[in-house]
C-alpha cells in the first residue's frame, strides 16, 4: 500500500489504539510497519482483519474521489500542527471544502447547547459574526443549536468556518444542516477522521470533541448544563493545553451550570469578541520582527535554525516551555510572517524581516 492508503488503515483500526499508533508514527515509524505491527500484536492469526481493512481503505479512497474530497494525513504539509501536538490526533483527515482553512487563520471553537435558547443561538452568533470579522476561523460540530448558529454568523461576516462531523464528510448530520454545510464548504472546510459514507453514532461525537479543541487556539462555550457534550469539548480542551473560555448565563433554568462551573474552575469569563481576542493576544497590531519590546531576539526563534524544520517535542526542550505555552507563541510569530509550517506536524523559522 502508499503512505495515503497505510495512514487510511491506520484510521480504520479502533479508534482506542489511537495513543499507540500516534507515539509509534512520532517515533518515526513508517504507517505501514505501525499497521503490520498492531495486526501481529492485536489479532495475532486473524488475516480476514486485514483483508477487510484493505477493502474498506480501497473503497474509502474510491468515495473520495467521487465525491471530490481530499485525505489529509498526518505526515502532511497541511496537516494543522496543533492537533498533530494531541496525544491521539486522527491518522486521516477527510476534508470537503478547502483543506487550507484549517492552517491559514487562528481557530476559535464556539460550542454550546443543542437545545439553544433564542439567547445562547444570538451569542454564538454574533461572537462567530465578530471573530471572523477580525480574521479568525470559526470551528463547531456543525451539530443544531448553538454550534450552526455560531457557523452562520462566521458566514454572515463572509468569514472561515470549520466543521467537525461524527460522521463521514460526505454524510451530512443532522440532515437539515446540509444547505449549511454546502455554505461552509464553499468558505472553509468539513472535516472528519472517520471515512467517506460512515454513518453517524453516537459513539463518534465525543471522539470528533477532540478534534474540535485540537483544531482550535481557545474553546468558548455557550449554554452547556451539566451532562452536555460541551464540557467534553472543553476537558479536551484542557488537557490539550488549550485555553476554555465560557459565556455566563441565566442562573434560574438550570442551563447553564455547566458553563458556569468551568467559569468557577478558572476559565475565563466572556462578554464580547473582544474578552476572547485579548485572551489570545490578536490584538497586536502591525509588522512585528524577530525582536523582542527590549531588542533582544525572541527566544523562540533562537531555538530555531532558519529552514530547519522540528517538531514540537524539540523547540520544547530547547526553549523550556511546555507545549501549552509554546504553541501560542508559534502561532503568533506564525501570524507575523516569521515561522512556518511544514510536515508531520513541524515549524521551520523563515530568515526574513519586515
Amino acid at each position: 500500500m502508499t503512505d495515503l492508503a497505510d495512514f487510511i488503515a491506520l484510521s480504520l483500526l479502533p479508534l482506542n489504539w489511537g495513543h499507540d499508533i500516534a507515539e509509534r508514527l512520532r517515533a518515526g515509524t513508517r504507517p505501514g510497519q505501525v499497521f503490520e505491527s498492531l495486526l501481529r500484536e492485536r489479532w495475532p492469526g486473524d488475516p480476514s482483519r486485514r483483508a477487510d481493512i484493505a477493502s474498506r481503505t480501497a473503497q474509502a479512497i474510491d468515495r473520495a474521489a467521487r465525491g471530490g474530497l481530499a485525505a489529509v494525513t498526518w505526515g502532511d504539509a497541511g496537516y494543522p500542527p496543533a492537533l498533530a501536538a494531541i496525544a491521539d490526533p486522527p491518522p486521516v483527515l477527510w476534508t470537503g471544502g478547502r483543506a487550507a482553512a484549517l492552517i491559514d487563520r487562528p481557530c476559535v471553537a464556539i460550542v454550546g447547547s443543542r437545545a439553544a435558547t433564542p439567547y445562547g443561538l444570538e451569542v454564538a452568533g454574533q461572537l462567530a459574526f465578530d471573530l471572523a470579522s477580525q480574521g479568525v476561523t470559526i470551528v463547531s460540530g456543525l451539530a443544531r443549536g448553538a454550534d450552526s448558529s455560531a457557523h452562520r454568523g462566521a458566514l454572515r461576516a463572509s468569514g472561515t468556518t470549520v466543521g467537525v462531523l461524527g460522521s463521514g464528510v460526505d454524510v451530512i448530520y443532522p440532515r437539515e444542516h446540509l444547505s449549511l454545510a454546502n455554505a461552509i464548504v464553499e468558505r472553509g472546510a468539513i472535516v472528519s477522521e472517520l471515512p467517506p459514507g460512515m454513518r453517524p453514532d453516537p459513539g463518534f461525537f465525543p471522539r470528533r470533541n477532540r478534534i474540535i479543541s485540537g483544531l482550535s487556539r481557545a474553546v468558548v462555550v455557550i449554554e452547556a448544563n451539566e451532562k452536555s457534550g460541551s464540557l467534553i469539548t472543553a476537558r479536551c480542551a484542557a488537557e490539550q493545553g488549550r485555553d476554555v473560555l465560557a459565556v455566563p448565563g441565566n442562573v434560574l433554568t438550570g442551563r447553564n451550570r455547566g458553563a458556569h462551573a468551568l467559569l468557577r474552575d478558572g476559565a475565563k469569563i466572556v462578554e464580547s469578541a473582544d474578552d476572547i481576542l485579548e485572551e489570545l493576544g490578536l490584538f497586536v497590531h502591525g509588522c512585528a520582527g524577530s525582536r523582542g519590546r527590549a531588542g533582544t531576539t525572541d527566544p523562540i526563534l533562537a531555538c530555531l535554525p532558519a529552514g530547519e524544520p522540528c517538531d514540537l517535542d524539540t523547540i520544547s526542550e530547547r526553549c523550556g516551555l511546555n507545549s501549552a505555552r509554546l504553541l501560542p507563541r508559534l502561532f503568533e510569530l506564525e501570524l507575523q510572517g516569521l515561522v512556518g509550517r511544514a510536515g508531520g506536524g513541524r515549524f521551520v523559522r523563515f530568515d526574513r524581516s519586515c
